[in-house]
């Protein structure tokens, strides 16, 4: 990354020519994305912020930084906890790939640390998470700053399947058992409910924890409008629980503790008879991505050991899949 033409950028962007930057360092974490601690001194004092940009390859489902930052302001006005968004560059003639800056934010996402570390106040952490979901869920279509977003799906568990589907399809690896996990969900379908806007990766690892404070909800990329069901069974399936699997909310505390949280924030029941079917899908494409991750440093696109063990996961997924379609 060449320093020079980001400090001149961000000199522009902060109209402040004595800005100057006194750090810039990979953060660890960010297996689709990379981030950046990026530390400056200006005029009225030193700053900590954070730039988030491109990795050398990316998946084609995960939006491009400017929708991200545009769903960072949305959400930061309906009330949600996150980074506060303060400059984004389309121009790839500073860094090379388009990014934004946003606040730093104190606490914790590592999520073995997370699921260590949350012990008694567990329920408290996922009560506080719940509420956070309900925020993001108020935010409904149509929106003008969310256009890049599109129509919502007619039915959000269809479009899901058929998605899995085609992510499948476009890789050209047999995976039997999560083609057998999609025709079982499909059998199961459950009616459509109106949409809201869906984070599409609500989970133990891309939450900031501050002891037993929410400091920010991170990683945008996947979000959707769809069923507000997702995001809940996303965050309560087996495999993002990181071996706390007694812990139904994301490792972390009681699912019930999660919902009720979820409840009080937004004023709506939880159709639990929808969660089993949620999870499921959750599982299956929790596997789905692995797999694409796994494929980027097969390809030589970006060798990393990280995507290369991720995709080791998926026979364990698959086993998952196999008990819950049995439960389904």
């Amino acid at each position: 990354m060449d320093e020079a033409r980001l400090r001149d950028w961000l000199a522009r962007e902060t109209g402040d020519e004595t800005l100057r930057i006194t750090a810039l360092t990979r953060l660890s974490g960010g297996a689709i994305q990379q981030n950046w601690a990026l530390d400056v001194a200006m005029r009225d004092g030193a700053k900590r912020w954070v730039l988030r940009t491109d990795a050398p390859a990316v998946l084609a489902v995960s939006l491009p930084r400017a929708a991200e930052y545009a769903l960072l302001c949305a959400a930061r006005d309906a009330g949600v906890t996150v980074a506060a968004p303060l400059f984004l560059c389309d121009d790839t003639g500073v860094t090379g790939r388009p990014f934004f800056v946003m606040g730093r934010v104190e606490g914790t996402a590592a999520a073995h640390r997370v699921v260590k570390q949350a012990g008694a106040q567990g329920d408290a952490i996922v009560a506080a998470l719940g509420r956070e979901l309900a925020r993001i869920h108020r935010i409904v279509p149509p929106r003008g700053d969310l256009g890049f977003l599109g129509d919502p799906p007619a039915d959000a568990a269809r479009a899901m399947i058929d998605a899995m589907r085609a992510r499948l399809d476009a890789a050209g690896t047999p995976r039997p058992v999560l083609e057998w996990g999609l025709r079982a969900l499909e059998r199961a379908v459950p009616a459509p409910v109106p949409p809201v806007l869906c984070h599409h990766d609500f989970r133990t690892g891309n939450i900031m924890l501050d002891g037993a404070r929410v400091s920010a909800v991170l990683d945008w990329e996947f979000a959707a409008w769809g069923d507000p069901h997702a995001d809940l069974g996303w965050f309560c399936a087996k495999c993002w629980r990181f071996g706390a699997v007694a812990r139904e909310a994301g490792g972390i505390g009681a699912r019930e503790a999660f919902y009720a949280g979820y409840e009080s924030e937004s004023g709506t029941r939880i159709d639990r008879a929808r969660m089993p079917w949620w999870e499921l899908m959750a599982t299956i494409r929790w596997a789905v991505i692995a797999a694409d991750q796994a494929a980027r440093h097969l390809s030589g696109q970006e060798r990393s050991l990280e995507l290369a063990l991720t995709g080791h996961i998926v026979p364990e997924l698959e086993l998952d899949v196999l008990a819950m379609v049995e439960a389904l």
